[in-house]
């Protein structure tokens, strides 16, 4: 039973050609071994995304449903973030 697929994979010139500077620089066999690089890439940065979400993101929602008052409005955030910026 075959556990790979091929696909055919059209990108743009410049992606086209890091892939192949990649190749031809020694940094990876072929092609397809730049190409899974990228894609796993890819999961790590999801998986990152989702644990932060998980995380620190539904922490911080459920310490505002606690505690609804720590809550800050759009206005409130901008002028914080205004003076923080002056304040630089």
């Amino acid at each position: 039973m075959r556990s790979t697929q091929q696909f055919s994979v059209t990108l743009p010139d410049e992606m086209a050609q890091m892939v192949k500077d990649k190749v031809r620089s020694g940094e990876y066999a072929s092609e397809s071994e730049v190409i899974r690089e990228g894609l796993r890439a890819l999961q790590a940065q999801e998986r990152a995304l989702d644990d932060w979400l998980r995380t620190e993101v539904g922490a911080a929602y459920d310490e505002l449903r606690a505690d609804p008052s720590i809550g800050r409005t759009p206005e409130q955030v901008l002028a914080a973030l205004r003076a923080e910026s002056e304040r630089r």
